[in-house]
């Protein structure tokens, strides 16, 4: 049992790894995770009384 929570833990540790690379890395492949930039207007009516 605790072989498995130690190989759990390390594939967790390689996860956090590859996310932070991917997040650093990644717009050199071309990823772009810049929010869309178009505004947006809605009319908002409100009610008094």
């Amino acid at each position: 049992m605790f072989r498995l929570i130690k190989w759990l833990f390390y594939l967790a540790i390689l996860a956090f790894i590859a996310l932070v690379g991917y997040a650093y890395i990644g717009p050199f492949f071309g990823a772009d995770f810049s929010p869309p930039s178009n505004e947006i207007r809605q009319e908002i009516i409100l009610e008094t009384g």
